[in-house]
């Protein structure tokens, strides 16, 4: 006999109490449950009112943006606009604090030996005065003799003008260069009047600038230390004893270089003065000094330099004026692939590559101050490369 089927029993739990509703209450067979605080809920977002366009945070966002970047193209235009009309005071006042660096060894030198600073920078200032005054009185006598003799030159040739006999007179009578002269002087009275207006303002910027670079060096020279604390309250605590000492290693290297510059310089000066003494070429010590006051223009300098000189042995002969143009020639060679390099390459510790690329690209991105500016600036971003960048590079 078998037992009829019949379905397990089922424990059945009372249906939560709805919160509209009251709960129902308890049946008395089955205990109290205790009670269980509810969750907290988030306050529900109060509904737009109908009518009117909801307004997203990507809208805000989208807006902000693009009046953000409209602002900072309009100021970075007149940030450029601005530096374009002062970039020649700006290139002036890096020239005056290089040449500052370049003469601060001296002024260390004497402050080591228990000179105050300020007494320092004056006795290297004065030392500087009295050399420059030495030179340029080697150009007083060549200038000198050279405007007498056009003084004494002109009426002589004058009177060949009026000697059909001579050969100006020859050429006067054929070609009538006076005449000629006259007209060309009347109707081109105006742009000769620019010309000399022309001439007067490039004379008048010229002075302005020197004037300018030698103010700026004196200050430059005497706060070199209180610019440099200065400016390294703007780094970190944790980093500025690091970025001092590359910061000194930067200002020595570039000193280097200018005292590199000025022996190369020096040689060129003196390897001059005594071609020209062998040769008989007048003037050979101001020639000497010229050369190597060009020669301390990179790359460009001493090929000018030798191209004057040339011109100026003709008044020897032919021969002479050819031998001194291939002696600059050879010389050039020397200075540019044996001298230089070796000299820039014991002072700054880079590669002569480097300083021929950096006076090339910095020549012709700024000219005459760039070239001279373009070595230190090599120096100072290869220490921040070797000391910043390449290690975090050899660490990934």
């Amino acid at each position: 006999m078998t037992e009829p089927d019949h379905e397990p029993d089922v424990v059945r739990l009372p249906a939560p109490a709805s919160p509209a509703s009251p709960a129902s209450p308890a049946s008395p067979a089955s205990p109290k449950a205790p009670a269980v605080p509810a969750a907290p809920t988030a306050p529900a977002a109060p509904a737009a009112p109908a009518g009117l366009p909801v307004v997203g945070r990507v809208g805000r966002s989208w807006f902000s943006i693009g009046f953000q970047l409209s602002l900072g193209a309009v100021l970075a235009y007149l940030v450029v606009q601005s530096v374009e009309q002062v970039a020649d005071i700006v290139m002036l006042t890096l020239l005056a604090l290089v040449i500052a660096i370049s003469v601060d060894p001296f002024v260390g030198l004497l402050t080591r030996v228990g000179v105050r600073r300020s007494w320092a920078v004056g006795i290297v200032l004065l030392g500087l005065a009295l050399g420059v005054a030495a030179l340029s009185m080697l150009f007083v006598t060549p200038v000198t003799n050279e405007i007498g003799a056009l003084t004494r030159s002109v009426p002589v040739w004058l009177q060949d003008l009026q000697n059909h006999q001579s050969t100006l007179g020859k050429l006067e009578l054929k070609y009538h260069i006076v005449e000629k002269a006259k007209q060309e002087l009347g109707s081109g009275a105006g742009s000769l009047v620019n010309g000399i207006m022309g001439a007067g303002q490039f004379l008048l910027t010229t002075v302005t600038g020197v004037f300018l670079v030698v103010t700026l060096t004196v200050y430059f020279l005497a706060g070199l230390p209180t610019l440099k604390d200065f400016c390294l309250r703007f780094v970190a605590g944790s980093r500025r004893a690091h970025v001092a000492e590359l910061t000194d290693e930067i200002l020595l290297r570039t000193g280097r270089y200018m005292l590199a510059n000025l022996a190369t310089s020096v040689i060129a000066g003196v390897a001059t003065f005594v071609w020209l003494e062998i040769f008989g070429v007048p003037y050979p010590a101001a020639l000497g000094v010229f050369v190597g006051v060009l020669d301390l223009v990179p790359l460009v300098g001493s090929t000018i330099g030798g191209i004057v000189v040339s011109l100026v042995a003709l008044v020897v002969s032919w021969p002479v004026a050819v031998a001194t143009a291939a002696f600059y020639t050879a010389f050039r060679m020397a200075e540019d692939y044996l001298i230089t390099p070796k000299a820039m390459k014991y002072a700054v510790e880079i590669h002569p590559l480097v300083t021929i690329l950096g006076v090339v690209v910095g020549g012709d991105l700024l000219g005459l101050i760039g070239a001279l500016l373009a070595i230190p600036i090599a120096v100072a971003v290869g220490l921040v490369l070797d000391d910043a960048v390449f290690p975090r590079i050899a660490e990934r």
